[in-house]
């Protein structure tokens, strides 16, 4: 069969979800990707993300974070497995800082339990970090790590029960789209669809073609750290995510050691590339920045990397998301260019996206509508 209601591009957080959601409503569904998803080339790999409600980005992404905290649920139970695990998350930075002030506001608006930690209240409750002085908390018990290899492969599993088909190693070299349907031509050959939904992340930018909006693809570098000698081992289990705001233009994350390292980033750190050209490697200077950070403030670990891998965001021009139907073709969806904080959202973007897809009626929050330029 090479006709379908739906296509979906890139099977990476969104476009996995996506197909998920387009299946369980009993729709013909088609996944392709031009890897063998989950994989490690994208922007859904290094096994861990943060899922967090105290939204600094935003109080309006509150609810949506609130429904993909439920469908991650379901796919928990649907799939058997082990998706989400909750740690508690911290977000930290001075008092005024768009981090620590953005996640008091959104906790305050939506009523999310939380609470307000001074320096000292972290250093005592959660030794391993080490704030400075004039630094504030805010503290959320329902915050968590997804397991983004874990997710992807489920939602995966569960489309191809509820029939979608997946097609891997398989590169789409260009679509069209008229008001009757649209057409991929892959490496493999020519598929039709009515509906198409493009979730190539770092690939949107050659997909999308002569449609400028303004994305780019930016390389970030995540290390590992393992628990310092003086503390017990297992104790980084029981550690919080964190997010620290360091200075204006410098923010970090954390998550705990599950057994293979606490993983640490430099957030929105990294250069300009595009999908195909990005650097893989990771440069001494970019471990001795790390090992820097982590010797300062977090004497839970050993500040010494012991490994690191590269991944990317695909950001838009004001750090929000983009779901929302092609300007020039109702039956085509863009999602999938989350600005490197979309993977908790992914369930509920994949069931935004399908809807677009398929409801004539539906329409995008305006916060994540396409701007052309």
């Amino acid at each position: 069969m090479n006709s379908y209601d739906a296509i979906v591009v890139g099977l990476g957080a969104a476009g996995a979800s996506t197909m998920l959601a387009l299946a369980k409503r009993n729709l013909r569904t088609l996944g392709i990707d031009q890897f063998t998803p989950p994989h490690s080339y994208g922007s859904s790999h290094g096994g861990s993300r943060i899922i967090r409600e105290a939204y600094f980005e935003g109080a309006e992404y509150v609810p949506f974070v609130r429904r993909a905290y439920e469908l991650w649920a379901e796919l928990e139970r649907d799939s058997g497995a082990r998706l989400l695990t909750r740690t508690g998350g911290l977000t930290i930075g001075l008092p005024d800082s768009l981090l620590a002030a953005g996640a008091l506001a959104s906790a305050r608006m939506h009523g999310i339990a939380h609470e307000q930690l001074r320096a000292a209240d972290v250093i005592r409750r959660f030794p391993d970090f080490r704030p400075d002085d004039d630094m504030v908390a805010v503290y959320e018990q329902r915050a968590g790590v997804l397991d983004p290899e874990a997710c992807i492969a489920a939602s995966i599993r569960e489309a191809a029960k509820h029939g979608a088909e997946l097609r891997t190693g398989e590169q789409v070299l260009g679509w069209s789209a008229t008001s009757a349907g649209v057409t991929v031509q892959t490496t493999a050959g020519r598929v039709t669809g009515g509906a198409l939904v493009l979730a190539a992340g770092a690939w949107l930018p050659t997909l999308l073609g002569d449609l400028d909006l303004g994305l780019w693809v930016e390389r970030q570098v995540m290390h590992w750290f393992a628990r310092a000698e003086s503390r017990p081992p297992t104790a980084g289990v029981h550690a919080p995510i964190s997010v620290w705001q360091l200075t204006p233009d410098r923010m970090i994350y954390t998550t705990p050691d599950f057994g293979d390292g606490s993983k640490i980033a430099i957030h929105h750190s990294g250069e300009s590339v595009t999908a195909d050209t990005v650097r893989r490697d990771v440069s001494p200077a970019e471990v001795e920045e790390i090992e820097h950070i982590v010797e300062r403030y977090i004497p839970g670990l050993e500040p010494r990397v012991i490994r690191s891998t590269t991944c990317m965001y695909t950001n838009t021009p004001d750090q929000h998301f983009l779901i929302d139907r092609h300007p020039a073709h109702r039956n085509v969806v863009i999602a999938s260019a989350c600005s490197g904080h979309g993977f908790k959202f992914a369930p509920a973007v994949g069931e935004l996206a399908a809807r677009l897809a398929t409801d004539s009626r539906a329409a995008t929050p305006s916060l994540f509508g396409a701007r052309p330029r």
